[in-house]
């Protein structure tokens, strides 16, 4: 089964977290989605990647709400052995100068267009390693820093050297974000120059070599929001290295801390500061990203490749079968549903009618609430923390009332807080309290475990998706692309995608703040939603949006600017 991954050159494509289904809990948010969906796209389009990703046998984490509204964690675990086939080799990694051995599992994406992608799980928990290094790949964004270096050794290290003892012949590095960059310290241990031909004060490593090796996708606008490790925890994890593996090897030397610090950082280790150290390839993930980036790491040239949703994923099999009749080929190439304009305007109502059913359907089996389908509904679904504020549409309750009122709304929530998220976790806790401060006049329902399969019947059930970020803090949002290959228009603050992909009124609506958010509900998005305009937003959508912000371009994109270089 691996020997028809190892006929050609690959992209190792490297990422903390990935959606691979509901079932497979190895992913937290939007960046597992996407890296999901981009590899979902990689087998659409025959693109030869391989994944490396972390098996995170315990989850994340399974959600549960109390009546009061409090997030309540469980581990959510999964048997690799189900859905993945073990591999054999295994290689070791020296953590507290002992050696962790890591082993891998194999898992396919099958692409409904005939297509594969090859991803490697990451696994730690062997007979061979102590107790708690047998832990190490257990809890997805997990433990302390201690355990989250320790998982990034693995990911970073551990991941570079399985590929090469599984056979991979690798063409290019691409780091999904900074959690994987210390393949980059792998490649340069591999690619040292022998110390006798060194001069004094000369770098001890091939780094343009390493560079030309290495691409890097940064997803974060703040500073904040980068992994940092300080170096006294790095020089106690990080001890003399060697590479040892079943399938053989050879010898590398230590890891020079001088160089460490020249690369990430002198005053601690800056995962984002070394991948851009590494890579001779840097992007953001929508425009307005990438400029935040370049302003936060000058220096660098960092371009954009806004990112997009795999179409066929995300949309809900009324539309497939609409789109299928109407715009053969669209799974392909999505650009060709610009045409979706010539599809009868009863038709896009009765698709969409048909997802507003399964959504409702699921809402009132998790919750007992009933919603009417007549009534215009919002969704909102996102990781719950500060600078998403979810509860910006709740400002003012007595004014959501008046608007109510006069055209009626129901409200769809869903997200997790990260656990040690404490204001993420009160920020659900309000939610709830709006919403039975809002009974009898705004029904508001939060939906808890929110997972791959109850996001594609929010994105395509709802009516309007509401994204409400603190710009710039956005990097891109996946969330209304999905929406939009439903028809479904976004109400959206203007920050990462929503800059590229408002067109107003035609798309959906930018609002600024809460006061135009209230305004523009109020004036132009209800009257609009109540009257018989509604079915041309649809179409406008359909027609602008899902053509452009698809991984499908993502891809094609990457291939041809990151890759073939």
């Amino acid at each position: 089964m691996l020997g028809e991954f190892l006929q050609e050159a690959r992209v190792a494509y490297f990422s903390m977290e990935i959606a691979l289904r509901s079932e497979i809990p190895t992913y937290a948010g939007g960046l597992g989605v996407l890296a999901g969906d981009t590899l979902r796209s990689s087998a659409d389009l025959g693109l030869p990647l391989v994944a490396v990703t972390l098996v995170s046998r315990t989850g994340y984490f399974h959600q549960d709400i109390d009546a009061s509204g409090n997030q309540q964690e469980r581990p959510e675990g999964w048997d690799p052995a189900r859905w993945a086939r073990k591999l054999d080799a295994q290689v070791a990694v020296r953590i507290e100068n002992r050696a962790v051995w890591v082993g891998a599992w194999l898992y396919v994406i099958e692409s409904n267009l005939g297509g594969r992608s090859p991803v490697i799980l990451l696994d730690t928990d062997l007979a061979e390693n102590e107790p708690p290094d047998r832990q190490i790949t257990d809890v997805l964004y997990g433990g302390d820093d201690a355990y989250r270096l320790k998982q990034e050794m693995v990911l970073g290290m551990a991941g570079v050297r399985i590929l090469r003892a599984l056979g991979f012949v690798i063409s290019a590095y691409h780091m999904n974000e900074g959690h994987s960059a210390l393949l980059g310290i792998e490649l340069l241990r591999t690619h040292a120059y022998p110390p006798d031909d060194l001069r004094a004060g000369e770098f001890p490593y091939d780094l343009p070599r390493v560079r030309e090796q290495c691409r890097f996708t940064t997803h974060t606008p703040v500073d904040a929001g980068h992994d940092r490790f300080a170096y006294s925890l790095v020089e106690r994890l990080f001890t003399s290295d060697t590479y040892e593996s079943h399938s053989g090897g050879g010898a590398a030397g230590p890891v020079d801390f001088a160089v460490l610090r020249e690369l990430a950082g002198q005053d601690s280790l800056n995962m984002t500061r070394l991948a851009l150290a590494v890579s001779d390839f840097v992007n953001g993930v929508a425009k307005r990203h990438a400029e935040v980036s370049a302003r936060m790491f000058p220096g660098y040239r960092v371009r954009a490749i806004t990112n997009g949703v795999h179409p066929y994923t995300w949309t809900a099999k009324s539309f497939r079968a609409l789109f299928d009749q109407y715009v053969p080929g669209w799974c392909h190439e999505p650009e060709l549903l610009s045409r979706a304009d010539a599809i009868p305007d009863a038709e896009v109502l009765a698709a969409h009618t048909a997802a507003k059913k399964t959504l409702f359907d699921s809402v009132r089996a998790l919750t007992g609430a009933v919603l009417r389908e007549s009534v215009a509904t919002l969704g909102f679904a996102r990781r719950m923390t500060a600078y998403k504020r979810p509860d910006l549409l709740f400002t003012d309750l007595e004014r959501l009332k008046s608007i109510a009122r006069e055209h009626p709304i129901q409200v769809v929530l869903a997200g997790k807080a990260h656990p040690r998220d404490e204001e993420g976790k009160r920020l659900i806790r309000l939610l709830h309290e709006h919403a039975r401060a809002l009974s009898g006049a705004v029904p508001v329902v939060f939906l808890a475990n929110y997972d791959l399969a109850l996001a594609q019947q929010l994105v395509a059930g709802c009516d309007i998706w509401l994204n409400t970020p603190l710009p710039p803090m956005e990097a891109s949002g996946t969330s209304g692309m999905k929406a939009a290959f439903n028809g479904v228009p976004s109400l959206s603050i203007p920050d990462g995608w929503w800059i590229e992909g408002c067109i107003e009124g035609v798309t959906g609506w930018s609002v600024e703040d809460s006061s135009s958010l209230y305004d523009k509900l109020a004036q132009v998005v209800l009257p609009c939603f109540y009257g018989p305009r509604w079915v041309a937003v649809m179409k406008g959508t359909l027609t602008k949006n899902p053509m452009y912000f698809n991984t499908q371009r993502m891809m094609r994109r990457y291939a041809t600017e990151a890759y073939l270089r």
